[in-house]
């Protein structure tokens, strides 16, 4: 599984706005709703699953990244969105770092391997720190996902 096969270019923002974490979910669903990949009806059931989620312990896994995933009712399909912040989101990250880069993943409930394939291949991406860099300093939606497509 490719990142490229469940994220979209229009599902990428360069320039997020919020710094705190439930903010930055909520902007983050959001990406995929005016995407259209997600139904706009959909986003208190899966902000809430996303924050209950984070409840269970922060996606924020160091190096200012976060991946915030669930597995919700009602998507055909694996969907992410990905985030740059330039300011950075204090998100209760392992590290206590803030975060600047955000990936959220969504895939159907029924799909657990997949989500995990995902969630597999988005850390080894965002783990790569030349990748980081990449993403942080692209200028555009295009530049970052042409990076995206390399993977």
């Amino acid at each position: 599984m490719k990142i490229k096969e469940f994220l979209s270019r229009e599902c990428i923002k360069l320039e997020l706005e919020e710094t705190e974490k439930e903010g930055h979910i909520k902007e983050m669903v959001q990406i995929l709703i005016d995407a259209g990949k997600i139904d706009a009806g959909q986003m208190d059931t899966v902000f809430e699953k996303l924050m209950d989620r984070e409840r269970m312990g922060s996606t924020g896994i160091g190096e200012g990244m976060a991946i915030p995933h669930v597995r919700v009712e009602k998507i055909d399909e694996i969907v992410g969105a990905l985030g740059v912040s330039k300011e950075g989101i204090d998100f209760d990250s392992l590290d206590g770092e803030p975060v600047y880069i955000s990936f959220l993943l969504l895939t159907p409930v029924e799909a657990k391997n997949e989500h995990l394939k995902a969630l597999s291949e988005i850390s080894l991406f965002l783990k790569d720190s030349y990748y980081r860099e990449e993403l942080r300093s692209a200028s555009n939606m295009k530049q970052a996902y042409k990076l995206i497509k390399r993977v």
